[in-house]
């Protein structure tokens, strides 16, 4: 008599993962959490620069507009748009950041949010507060 394989359930698989998650080692864990605050500290620095440029550039921009016609007008609105929109990238950047300091935390560090399976350590070698595996995330950007 051949005995058939049962399929794991949703729940073995999560249990599954949840115990190889424990692989990590705390010298490894320090060493991501490290890097992680470098980083985010290399941000929160270039967004402060960010926002001290952008105030220099507002007051410039203040006192050198006598004379504006409309297109000087929509060019230094544009302008502080793009400037404003840098530093709100910066900002999302030093989020994520902090997010991954949040999983490293709670032992999700490493580990896709969607599928649960490990994100590769190439991928977070290349963007450390990855949260999604290659696979997970090519799904969402096609939607």
């Amino acid at each position: 008599m051949a005995k058939t394989a049962e399929p794991k359930t949703t729940a073995a698989k999560t249990a599954g993962a949840k115990a190889s998650r424990g692989t990590r080692t705390a010298a490894e864990t320090e060493k991501i959490r490290v890097a992680l605050i470098e980083r985010r500290d290399e941000l929160k620095a270039e967004h402060d620069q960010t926002l001290v440029d952008i105030a220099e550039l507002q007051q410039h921009r203040l006192t050198d507009s006598a004379g504006d016609d409309q297109a000087d007008t929509g060019t230094k609105t544009f302008e502080r748009e793009q400037e404003i929109t840098l530093a709100n990238n910066i900002l999302e950047r030093i989020n994520q950041v902090e997010r991954a300091l949040e999983r490293l935390d709670e032992g999700g560090y490493g580990w896709c949010e969607k599928c649960g399976n490990a994100i590769p350590v190439e991928r977070l070698a290349a963007f450390p507060s990855a949260t999604l595996c290659v696979t997970c995330k090519q799904l969402e950007e096609r939607r």
